[in-house]
């Protein structure tokens, strides 16, 4: 067989569903727009181009357990020299604080608001884009310098800071491909979920529902989403103590309530009146405690309660969601590897665009089955995009390709899951766990046993 028969035949058997994620990124020029729009560009040739680090943090991310310099020569990313030696591993670390992290921030936001409107569009419920936003943190080298900037949990007087520092993440998701619209990226000790929140809902698009945790009911909150924009609702969860008037009954355990804006609401957004309407919905499921959701979809026959009840439950979209980030993409390492604040940020960036990509690649294999992209295996899904990038980016004979590719398709028909059991039920718990020698607890600067205060509470013993 002739080379042209044999790129011909590799065409033929090319699966739509695993495409190279690097022409996700290439079609729209992403990467040369991001390194433009924040004046990062390789003045002189370098072996490690700007362009190129990109998707060397991009394949930190899918290569989890691989040294950075192993990622750049399995990908193939260092450009050639006549002597045909390896990139020097010490010439890496400069080559990612050359690039930063905001490029990488830049090309993931501006990426998800085109990646998951195009999902979310393609599942709506009665008419309306779903979504969800949510908090997680990701634990970080432990460093001084990461633990200036980021901070830990403080954890008690007897336990003092938390082993790591950590980076407080939070999330919008559409929650039907799990494909992330945007995210915020922060010190945890400086800043709080709910403060980071509102610039996310501001992403969120006309005719849509936006379902959140408990931890966001506040009008300062929901009214924002709500008055921002056309057709655009909210669903959560009431507290045990929220304070509700019944204003009119609108169907068993169905009705419209009125609430009360505290004083340091109104002072907060003057705009608030002093109270706000919701629709109220209770009700309880086999094993759980009563539960009572509050919304603004307010007309009962336009949004039934029995499925604004499923919809409430498909936030927990989202959690999977942080647990295929955490659990898959990270293998439940300890933290990240950055040692700086710069790295840290620019790794999570990384982290968060390669989930997109492979998202992407998971949505049009679902499509070619005809299935929801969440009955898509994304460990296996995972495993096969690695190979598969891995594979691409080495020399390999091309009469070898076809037949790999072939296998690729076969292994397709492996990705797809049974349906979700509803009936199952899975109520949170925290596993004790006890170890037998005290923690070692870092002081603020990273030395030592934690201290905290004048007279040494928190101290490792």
């Amino acid at each position: 067989m002739s080379l042209h028969e044999e790129l011909s035949l590799v065409a033929s058997a090319m699966p739509d569903s695993i495409t190279s994620l690097q022409t996700r990124l290439d079609d729209g020029d992403w990467i040369s727009r991001a390194l433009t729009a924040k004046g990062v560009a390789t003045l002189r040739r370098r072996r490690l181009p700007a362009e190129q680090v990109v998707w060397l943090v991009i394949g930190m991310a899918l290569m989890r357990d691989r040294r950075i310099e192993e990622v750049v020569r399995s990908l193939d990313l260092a450009l050639p020299v006549p002597s045909g030696r390896d990139v020097v591993p010490a010439a890496i670390p400069p080559a990612r604080e050359r690039l930063g992290f905001e490029p990488v921030k830049w090309l993931f936001s501006e990426t998800a608001q085109v990646w998951s409107a195009e999902g979310a569009d393609s599942d709506r419920w009665r008419g309306l884009a779903v979504y969800g936003v949510d908090g997680t943190t990701l634990r970080i080298a432990d460093t001084p310098e990461n633990r200036e900037e980021f901070g830990g949990q403080w954890t008690g007087p007897r336990t003092g800071d938390s082993s790591y520092p950590m980076a407080r993440v939070v999330a919008l998701m559409a929650l039907r491909s799990h494909v992330l619209a945007g995210a915020a990226v922060e010190s945890y000790e400086k800043t709080s979920e709910n403060s980071l929140t509102p610039d996310l809902l501001a992403l969120v698009p006309d005719d849509s529902l936006t379902v959140l945790d408990r931890a966001y009911l506040s009008p300062l909150t929901l009214l924002p989403l709500q008055n921002g924009g056309a057709n655009r609702h909210w669903l959560t969860r009431a507290k045990s103590n929220t304070v509700m008037r019944t204003v009119q009954k609108l169907g068993e355990g169905d009705e419209l309530v009125e609430m009360d804006v505290t004083k340091q609401a109104r002072k907060t957004n003057p705009s608030l009146g002093k109270t706000w309407q919701a629709r109220a919905i209770r009700y309880q499921r086999k094993g759980y405690q009563p539960q009572c959701l509050l919304t603004s979809l307010l007309d009962p026959k336009l949004w039934p309660a029995k499925e604004v009840i499923e919809m409430y439950h498909e936030r927990w979209e989202l959690e999977l969601g942080f647990g295929e980030i955490k659990t898959d993409m990270l293998e439940r390492e300890d933290a990240l590897r950055s040692k700086k604040p710069d790295g840290v940020r620019q790794e999570i960036w990384g982290l968060l665009l390669a989930y997109n990509l492979v998202r992407l690649e998971i949505a049009r294999v679902a499509r070619e089955v005809g299935v929801p992209p969440v009955r898509i295996s994304f460990v296996l899904a995972l495993t096969l995009i690695r190979d598969e990038w891995q594979w691409s980016n080495i020399s390999i004979g091309p009469g070898a390709i076809p037949k790999h590719l072939m296998r690729l398709r076969e292994n397709l028909r492996r990705l797809v899951l049974p349906p979700r059991r509803r009936e199952r039920a899975y109520p949170r718990v925290v596993k004790v766990t006890s170890g037998r020698y005290p923690g070692k607890r870092p002081t603020k600067t990273g030395e030592g046993g934690a201290k905290r205060g004048a007279d040494g509470a928190g101290a490792a013993k």
